[in-house]
This record gives structure tokens, C-alpha cells and sequence, in this order.
């Protein structure tokens, strides 16, 4: 049996899984569509949140990251990990008691107007596109990879998957399909760390191979020097040493921490536990559960950045082995032979700098015809080849996406074909396991949020459900076209822009929805308004209109953007509400009460 049966085998095996637990858990009512009846056990919903949360970002791109940048990547791990800790503490607990099926209908409620929950529907939209055509990215490179198509049609496939399991079973349907989904990702995760680390560190435990020695030659010396030397010694900066300004790298972080507390597909899955005690034991089981991913990336990106350097560096291109040219097939993997010698060379700036160039060109420059040939041959990396070739002084001819690293990982390291399909299926389960909620989330704010409580009060329980599924196929046409043309190849990268969005809207709005009653109706709106638009316009100009990286606000790139955009919403909330009315008593008597323990006073945690 070769390697591309056993990939449609164990892939076919868990979407048969996946499917089948959907049709099975089928939502029958708006309670069930919305919040899966609210009676999910904490250990299960803490399996789906997981599930829900490590998206294609975290299982495809994250240990990419840290393949290419070391040290630098540590900004997603800080932020979103930390951002989950925010999350639990600071926000679903108080959500939950006060018992709203999304957060729109907080919003709409708590700042009592029905302009303020459309302002929330219309941040919510932003937010959940932008993350959900990341997912639909990763879901369209693992399709590419697996069935030699292009990424366009593996998003289109794709998304034919997640609408029969997503807008049929709505968060019933999604919550259990979830949990299997993170069963086969931790296995799928974990079991190539395992053997990788044993290769080349003699650990069983990928983490302490990565504080260990690297065992393969005569002298054992640590990892981790091991991987500072070769890279310096290829014209790369040291893995450990940190590159961005520390000015980017704490705005990045912090954008990540707090997008992650206002991410709404995040916040309603605590919504589907019976109460606010299960809603804690629900965030334990899941830090626990994301733990098992997280702390393994890191090993993983770095025992990929020696394996590929290893195995491809230096090597003739007569002699590479044969899943190289498969991922030369599909555009994930590219060499261009610059000094006409045959053979793969890998540097990296120094080298470029140094003038390492002119030993290499030999047979003199590639003129910008065979420039535009060559990048359409290596399809999504053509535009960095001709700003490369463009330069004359870059050396390097190896070409690869950040994305494409935990895929190759297992070939570059010559792992058993079976630990190959199972990484393969895990890869899909974790894209189309965010992209489900993230769906649910658009569908839910258009026919509950807008419709229902908006436009159409007199919508009956059937009619809200079809108008949430038709909601589901527009949102994910939609996704599917941002798929196949997103704002940047690299899925962290997308994805980062979503938790910006979070971060400068929900995030204040949500926090001083709960924690204090200066904040008006009209000082939430302004805030929500003027914290997303700047945020938006940041991304759009840099990433669409051409803006310059010597044009960023104080060196902060669009990632790391949506922090100022959170100190601008908190700035305007606070000023607006300052010189208009105070909000009415009723409201104020409904903040103070959901800080009151359950059972205490009038406090009562009633099912939604």
C-alpha cells in the first residue's frame, strides 16, 4: 500500500467519523442550534473548545513559525495561550451568568439599544471572516498537498465539508464532531514529535529533546546550539535571538491576548455547559487539552528546521528524495537553480550581504522574463522569487511556505507512512474544526442578532434555524473566495489580523460591559466604532493599498496593530460616556448583580 492510499484511508475514516456524528446530533430547535441544549459535560466541552480553538493557525502554520523565525514566534504562543487564560478568568464566567446565547445579545443588552447589537453583529462579521478564511486557507494547502490539485479547489472542497456538518448540525452537531476531531489532533500532533525527538535527540519526550542533546554524530551537544550554529553558519540569524523591535513584538502579543478574549466563537462554547461552576471546570479541562498542542509546537518547529536543512541544503537536485518534487507538484516546495551547479543551496541574509552572490552566479544573471516563468512554476511564492531575483544579491534557491513545515516534517524526518496519514487527517481536523464554529458564529449573529431581535421580531424557532443555515452557505461562499485569494499566504499571519479585530473592539467593550457602569450606550458604540475602523483601515492600507513597512505607526506592523486600536476603543468609551447620561438604573442593577456568587442575594443562574 503506498502513501497516498493510506492518506485517503485514514482521512476518509474521520470524515466518515465526523459526518456521521453530525447527522446523529442533528439540532432540532433554536436552544440546540445555538448553545447545544446547554447541558454538555465540562470534560467533553472542554474537548470541543480546544478542538474550536486550535485552528489551522496553531496545527499547520504555529510550528512553521517557529521553524522559520525561532524566537519571534513565541509572540503566538505568549499571546494566544495567555489570551486564553484572560478569557476564563475575566469574561465566560460573568457571560454565562448572565445568560445570552451570543455576544451581540450581551452587547445589545447590556448597552440597551438595538443600534449598539448591530454595530456587534457587523464586528462580529469582520472578525470571523477574516479568521475563518485562514481556516479555509489551511483547508485548502493539506487538500493540495493530499489530491496534487491547486489550493483553490481544495477550499472548495473543503467547504462543502464543513457546510454538511456545520450548517446542518448547527452547535450540537459541531460540539461532538469536535471532540473527535481533537482526539485525532493530539495523536496527529504528538506521535511525530515523539519519533522525531527520538531520532535525533534519543528523548521520548519531545520537550526534553528540545533542552537536551542532539545525539545524531560522534559528540552529543545541545539542541538547541546545535540549531544557532548551523543557522548562523548558513547566513541566518541565531534561532534563539529575537529579530523583531520589542515595541512590535509586545504590541503583537498583546493583540493576540486580548483578540483571544473577545473572540465570540471562543465565548459561546462556554454557553453550552448547564452552568457558571461547569463553565470553570470546562476552562480547566480545556487549558489542559490546548497544553498537549502547545507545548509540543514549539519541539516541532524545531526539529523541522534541522531535518530540512539536513536533508536539502547542499543536496544535488538529482538526489532529493521524492517528496520533494511532490511538493514541487502543488507550489508548497520550489528550487531555482541560480548558478546552474545542480545542487539546492539554502542562506540566508548574512550571506546575501556578504557577497556570497557573486560566487554563485557563475553563469551569469536570470533576465526578468525567465523571472515571471519561474514564479509562475512555483505558484504562491512567485512574487517573493522576483523581489528576490530582483535584488541580485540573494543567493538563496530553495523556496518553501511557513505553512507547509508540520506537513513536510514527518517526510523530511522518513517517519512510517501511517504516522503520515494520521498527521495528514489531523491536519484537516484542525481546520475544518475552527472553521465549524467560526461558521456557526456568522450564522447565529445574522439570524439571532439580526434578524430575530432586529429586523424580524415575530420569526419563529423553524424560521430563525433556516435563516441561520442560509446565513451559514453565504458566510462560507464567501470564506471560500477569501480562501483561495486572502489577505497573506501565511495562515498565522491572516489569522493574527482576526484577534487584532477582537482585541479592538470586543475585548473593551465586553470587559467594561461587566466590570463597570460608567460606560454608556453611547460611549460602547463609540468606542466599538472607532477601536475596529482603525484597526481595519491599518490592515487594509498595508495589506491591500500598498503601504510601506517605513510608513508603520511607531514600527507596529498590522499584526500587532489592533492593540492600539483597544487603547483607542477604551480612550473613546471612556470620553463619550464622560460628557453624555448615565446609563439607566435597571442596567446598572444588572452589572452589579452577575458579580454576585450564584445563590447569593438575587443572583441566580437560570438556563438561557
Amino acid at each position: 500500500m503506498n502513501q497516498e492510499t493510506l492518506n485517503f484511508i485514514f482521512i476518509g475514516l474521520s470524515f466518515a467519523l465526523y459526518i456521521v456524528i453530525a447527522l446523529r446530533s442533528r439540532a432540532g430547535s433554536t436552544k440546540e442550534y445555538y448553545t447545544a441544549g446547554g447541558g454538555v459535560s465540562p470534560f467533553a466541552n472542554g474537548m470541543a473548545t480546544a478542538a474550536d480553538w486550535m485552528s489551522a493557525a496553531t496545527f499547520i502554520s504555529m510550528a512553521g513559525t517557529v521553524a522559520i523565525s525561532g524566537y519571534d514566534a513565541s509572540r503566538f504562543l505568549m499571546g494566544w495561550t495567555g489570551g486564553f487564560v484572560l478569557l476564563t478568568v475575566l469574561m465566560v464566567p460573568y457571560l454565562r451568568k448572565f445568560n445570552k446565547a451570543t455576544v451581540p445579545d450581551f452587547i445589545g443588552d447590556r448597552y440597551y439599544s438595538k443600534l449598539a447589537r448591530g454595530v456587534a453583529v457587523v464586528c462580529a462579521i469582520f472578525i470571523c471572516m477574516t479568521y475563518i478564511m485562514g481556516q479555509m486557507r489551511g483547508v485548502g494547502v493539506v487538500f493540495s498537498q493530499l489530491f496534487g490539485i491547486g489550493i483553490p479547489a481544495g477550499v472548495l472542497a473543503g467547504s462543502a465539508i464543513v457546510f454538511v456538518y456545520a450548517g446542518l448540525g448547527g452547535m450540537k452537531g459541531i460540539t461532538y464532531t469536535q471532540v473527535a476531531q481533537y482526539c485525532v489532533m493530539a495523536f496527529a500532533y504528538t506521535i511525530p514529535a515523539i519519533f522525531i525527538a527520538m531520532a535525533l535527540t534519543g528523548n521520548v519526550i519531545p520537550q526534553l529533546g528540545l533542552i537536551g542533546n542532539y545525539t545524531v554524530g560522534e559528540d552529543a551537544v545541545p539542541f538547541l546550539q546545535k540549531l544557532n550554529a548551523i543557522n548562523t553558519e548558513l547566513g541566518f540569524a541565531e534561532y534563539t535571538s529575537g529579530k523583531l523591535s520589542t515595541m512590535n513584538m509586545f504590541c503583537i502579543t498583546a493583540a493576540l491576548m486580548c483578540g483571544t478574549a473577545g473572540l465570540p466563537h471562543v465565548i459561546v462554547r462556554f454557553f453550552t455547559v448547564k452552568d457558571v461552576q461547569s463553565v470553570r471546570r470546562s476552562a480547566c479541562w480545556t487549558l489542559l487539552f490546548i497544553a498537549v498542542v502547545y507545548l509540543t509546537a514549539p519541539t516541532i518547529g524545531a526539529f523541522s528546521r534541522v531535518n530540512l536543512i539536513d536533508k536539502l541544503h547542499d543536496t544535488a537536485y538529482a538526489e532529493v528524495p521524492s517528496w520533494f518534487k511532490q511538493f514541487e507538484v502543488t507550489g508548497q516546495m520550489a528550487w531555482v537553480d541560480k548558478n546552474n551547479d545542480g545542487r539546492i543551496q539554502y542562506f540566508g541574509p548574512a550571506k546575501s550581504s556578504s557577497g556570497t552572490f557573486s560566487v554563485f552566479i557563475g553563469k551569469g544573471p536570470i533576465y526578468p522574463d525567465q523571472d515571471t516563468l519561474e514564479a509562475q512554476r512555483i505558484g504562491i511564492h512567485g512574487q517573493r522569487l522576483i523581489a528576490n531575483k530582483a535584488d541580485r544579491s540573494n543567493p538563496n534557491e530553495l523556496y518553501f511556505g511557513n505553512d507547509i513545515m508540520v506537513m513536510a516534517n514527518p517526510y523530511m524526518a522518513g517517519l512510517p507512512m501511517w504516522v503520515i496519514a494520521l498527521l495528514m487527517a489531523g491536519c484537516i481536523a484542525a481546520a475544518l474544526s475552527t472553521a465549524a464554529g467560526l461558521l456557526l458564529v456568522l450564522s447565529t449573529s445574522i439570524s439571532h442578532d439580526l434578524m430575530k431581535k432586529i429586523i424580524k421580531p415575530d420569526l419563529t424557532d423553524k424560521e430563525e434555524v433556516t435563516y441561520a443555515r442560509i446565513a451559514s452557505f453565504v458566510a462560507l461562499a464567501a470564506a471560500a473566495y477569501f480562501g483561495i485569494n486572502p489577505p497573506s499566504a501565511f495562515i498565522a499571519k491572516t489569522v493574527a489580523f482576526a484577534f487584532g479585530l477582537a482585541a479592538s473592539s470586543f475585548f473593551p467593550t465586553l470587559l467594561m460591559g461587566i466590570f463597570t457602569t460608567r460606560i454608556n450606550q453611547a460611549g460602547g458604540i463609540a468606542g466599538m466604532v472607532m477601536g475596529i475602523t482603525f484597526t481595519s483601515s491599518y490592515i487594509v492600507y498595508f495589506q491591500f493599498l500598498g503601504g510601506s513597512a517605513d510608513q508603520y505607526l511607531f514600527g507596529i506592523t498590522p499584526e500587532g496593530i489592533g492593540f492600539v486600536g483597544m487603547l483607542i476603543n477604551f480612550a473613546t468609551a471612556f470620553c463619550v460616556s464622560a460628557l453624555t447620561a448615565k446609563i439607566p438604573a435597571e442596567v446598572a442593577a444588572m452589572v452589579d448583580e452577575i458579580h454576585v456568587p450564584t445563590g447569593a442575594g438575587k443572583a441566580q443562574d437560570q438556563e438561557h
